[in-house]
């Protein structure tokens, strides 16, 4: 195998655990020098056989800023010495609570150029209700800190949907991500998660309702491009040149290489995963085989995310008879060779990929 791939790794610790989120992650961090080490050795086991360079590194969670820097850095001075090679874009996941500036400079040094931080919301309220431990007023410290220490490739989460939130609470937060100067921002609706303290107290968490909720993303969307933040996925927003080069290989269905407790790869069309458990993974266990990628359906699913849509030599002739009433109704845009959701079509992205892949 000679070519590029986006390597991925999972770090599953958190130092608590928040109320609608179902990754896998753990508060004890016990055996975190282990788990670290293990995913070096793997990382190292894979570039032995497989010649090929990473020009992504994404380092996600869990809560990887929950670790010391230093372990950090090791992953990522691994990544480098074993596909031999730096990568373009090398992201990390961080929690505004964690922000340190000496921190920031390491992470920095050794490579990492692009930060993520769990942001949500701007409203204290609704981080309160999230589970967030830090304020507003931490999230814009980690932000300033972070660009003191050289980063200037910063992403936002915010979520749609939560409890108490108003379209008058969203257009904060979108301002307040647009005057800290970062260029990306992720805004995904809430799902429950069976399994999570939101999915068994779905009845008293006061959240919007479907066409509530419909609404606050079609405003998010509105307000994101005036800011500047153009859309290029169905949850993902940047500034020109923004967009994230790790992502976006999961929706083109290329290479990537999942290292770690829960961690997923797609390589030369095979699909495989780690269980979601620790032992398994310190121990040496090898990744479990899910099936192969690439196809038609696949290729739809996936490609309907992006903004850039999908080829319409993808379609069945069946499918294609479906597109006019979609354009016409206003959720689907049309080129001679290409198809693509708009705002409204993404709204209901499940049911188009249905029609269009039956």
């Amino acid at each position: 195998m000679n070519k590029n791939i986006g390597v991925y790794v999972h770090i599953p610790y958190c130092n608590s655990k928040c109320p609608y989120c179902d990754f896998y992650s753990l508060a004890d961090k016990s055996r975190a020098r282990e788990y670290v080490e293990a995913v070096n050795v793997k990382l190292k086991n894979f570039t032995k056989d497989n010649f090929c360079k990473a020009d992504t590194l994404y380092i996600g969670g869990g809560t990887p800023s929950s670790l010391p820097a230093e372990m950090l850095c090791s992953i990522v001075e691994n990544v480098k010495k074993s596909f031999r090679c730096v990568p373009e874009e090398i992201t990390a996941e961080f929690n505004p609570s964690d922000a340190d500036e000496d921190y920031f400079k390491k992470i920095f040094a050794s490579g990492v150029n692009r930060l993520s931080f769990g942001m949500q919301s701007a409203v204290d309220s609704e981080r309160r209700s999230l589970g967030r431990r830090a304020d507003k007023n931490q999230v814009e410290k980690a932000v300033l800190l972070a660009k003191k220490a050289g980063f200037n490739n910063i992403s936002l989460d915010l979520m749609l949907g939560i409890p108490k939130q108003t379209g008058a609470s969203l257009s904060e937060s979108i301002a307040f991500c647009a005057e800290l100067g970062v260029r990306h921002i992720s805004a995904y609706i809430l799902k429950l998660e069976e399994g999570t303290f939101f999915y068994k107290n779905s009845s008293k968490l006061n959240l919007p309702d479907e066409d509530e909720t419909a609404d606050l993303y079609l405003q998010a969307v509105s307000e994101l491009e005036k800011a500047g933040f153009l859309q290029y996925e169905i949850s993902n927003f940047a500034k020109a040149g923004a967009e994230s080069k790790h992502n976006l290989k999961y929706w083109r269905l290329e290479d990537y290489l999942g290292i770690g407790a829960a961690a997923h790869s797609c390589i030369n069309g095979k699909r495989f995963y780690y269980p979601r458990d620790i032992d398994y993974f310190i121990n040496g266990g090898e990744p479990i085989a899910d099936g192969e990628s690439g196809s038609c359906e696949e290729k739809i699913m996936l490609g309907l995310r992006l903004k850039e849509g999908i080829k319409k030599e993808l379609l069945s002739e069946k499918s294609l008879n479906e597109i006019p009433d979609l354009e016409q109704n206003g959720y689907i845009k049309t080129t001679p060779e290409n198809i693509s959701l708009t705002p409204q079509g993404f709204l209901i992205s499940n049911t188009i990929i249905n029609m269009l892949t039956e």
